[in-house]
């Protein structure tokens, strides 16, 4: 079973793709806390080893993002599967650039530098499909020009992330001095063309303004480590179909708590959506934003068997969430046999590990 990782956005004003160890199950993809949702990982979609290249776009060529990852080789020692930018915003949408930077194709030991255009589901509706043209791309600093590919996707309410697109095998970009310099690589999205399929079948103008700049950098060492544990002693008395939290915690200055809806949202399959999130009164000082990478737990109290999943490296943005819509079935999640809940008790493990910042250039 596929679980989607989504990053979410959630107002609550009243206060990186691992796996899952019973079944061994790749969770890639990260759920919606409340109303905004985004998911990462999907199938890829590759050149074969033999035939990479990169289309130059030329030095005319402005992209809607451009996102600066300073301390490369930092984000490789990581060992986090991806890498997704801050928000930027293109004609009435809110779109993410993911950058997977050990991607392998089925059957391939030939790890690529690969690209994801992604978009929140907040403003997908249902029933529609959200038609994009694109570009994805890495900046070649001896050319002076983006180099990359084009490609399209179908969004919907419920499929808000593109296919993977390899650019260049990584250790092609690490020996490098055209792409990697000083330890940096600059990538690029442009949106070119969108059309929504509905009943009003619009096409939408694609307004051209000044390209977003954002920064990432990742820390060498220093991380700042923090974990919860939640202990729901009423788990079968919670109100299913709404959210529930956890009372709130602190790791790195700035509180946390757990979230989750008992029978899913409206994004999840007949599964348990589990979050973490940033208190109401942090979102407010974010100064910069963290980057962090979290893993989230169902204990199993009996065998020892613990549902897991750990995310990619996320930037906190001011009234967010990250998790699970599909955290795991709820049919398995109740059998007695499990451990996951004994009696009424459940509990929740959140490991959170904040390893850099993000700004805007």
């Amino acid at each position: 079973m596929r679980c989607k990782l989504i990053l979410a956005f959630f107002r609550d004003r009243s206060t990186e793709e691992t796996r899952r160890e019973e079944e061994g199950a790749d969770l890639s993809s990260m759920g919606n806390c409340k109303s905004l949702s985004r998911a990462l990982l999907g199938k890829a979609h590759v050149a074969p080893d033999a035939e990479w290249r990169m289309q130059d776009f030329g030095k005319t060529h402005v992209p809607d993002l451009e996102w600066r990852i300073h301390d490369f080789s930092s984000l490789l020692e990581t060992g986090a599967k991806s890498a997704t930018s801050a928000i930027f915003h293109c004609s009435g949408y809110n779109w993410l650039l993911q950058v997977i930077p050990m991607h392998k194709e089925t059957g391939s030991e030939t790890p690529y530098v690969a690209l994801r255009l992604m978009t929140t589901q907040e403003r997908m509706v249902p029933g529609h499909t959200v038609h994009v043209v694109f570009e994805l791309s890495v900046y070649n600093h001896t050319k002076g020009m983006y180099c990359g590919c084009k490609a399209s996707y179908n969004f919907h309410f419920k499929n808000s992330y593109s296919k993977e697109h390899c650019l260049i095998p990584l250790q092609e970009l690490l020996k490098s001095s055209a792409f990697l310099v000083d330890d940096s690589c600059v990538f690029g999205v442009d949106i070119l063309k969108i059309d929504v399929s509905s009943p009003e079948k619009k096409a939408v103008v694609v307004q051209k303004k000044a390209t977003t700049v954002q920064n990432l950098f990742v820390q060498k060492k220093g991380f700042v480590k923090g974990k919860y544990t939640w202990n729901i002693n009423n788990f079968l008395e919670l109100d299913m179909d709404n959210f529930v939290r956890s009372p709130t915690f602190e790791v790195g200055v700035h509180k946390w708590y757990v979230g989750m809806y008992p029978h899913g949202n409206k994004y999840s399959t007949d599964c348990i959506s589990l979050y973490l999130c940033l208190g109401a009164s942090d979102e407010l000082r974010l100064e910069s934003k963290k980057v962090f990478v979290m893993t989230l737990s169902i204990l199993d109290q009996k065998n020892g068997k613990h549902l897991t999943a750990t995310s990619g490296l996320w930037v906190c943005n001011n009234g967010c969430g990250w998790g699970w819509a599909d955290f795991f079935g709820l049919k398995k999640l109740k059998d007695p046999s499990g451990g996951y809940v004994v009696g009424s008790s459940c509990i929740v493990k959140a490991d959170l590990t904040i390893i850099g910042s993000s700004n805007d250039g």
